[in-house]
């Protein structure tokens, strides 16, 4: 299997609980390393160029705002299938609907207030990675 590396967001509902340290422990437990992490005050023009593909949808100012409304953190993980490990491990977005044990299920407060982002393809990831991260804060 192929080691590669996913993005993560620990979102403002999780850091303002803070929850970093337990959903830490999840992505650890799960066999991924966290390869870089920072904790930012994401801007406005950051936010909206991460959900661009959102941007016609009715709930992008609204995702905006949840967004920079407080601190985040942002992660590259890595390991075996990382993308798909580490959506296994946030759980499905609505966290009525994700599995026991999963990030979401544990900690998210709704679908909008869900705690966590990851990367949905290894081509997404590295065009996220590169938006917040440069190549010497990556340490593998």
């Amino acid at each position: 299997m192929a080691i590669e590396r996913t993005f993560s967001i620990i979102k403002p509902d999780a850091t303002e609980r803070n929850l970093t340290g337990a959903i830490n422990a999840l992505i650890e437990k799960a066999g991924l390393r966290i390869v870089a992490q920072k904790r930012i005050h994401m801007t406005r023009k950051q936010a909206e160029t991460f959900y661009a593909v959102h941007k016609a949808r009715p709930f992008f100012g609204e995702l905006v705002d949840f967004m920079i409304s407080a601190p985040v953190v942002v992660q590259v993980l890595e390991g075996e299938n990382a993308v798909l490990k580490y959506r296994d491990v946030m759980g499905a977005t609505d966290p009525s609907k994700a599995a026991e044990g999963t990030i979401r299920k544990l900690h998210a407060r709704s679908i909008g207030e869900n705690s966590v982002h990851g990367s949905d393809a290894a081509e997404t990831a590295a065009l996220e990675i590169a938006q917040f991260f440069s190549g010497n804060e990556i340490v593998g």
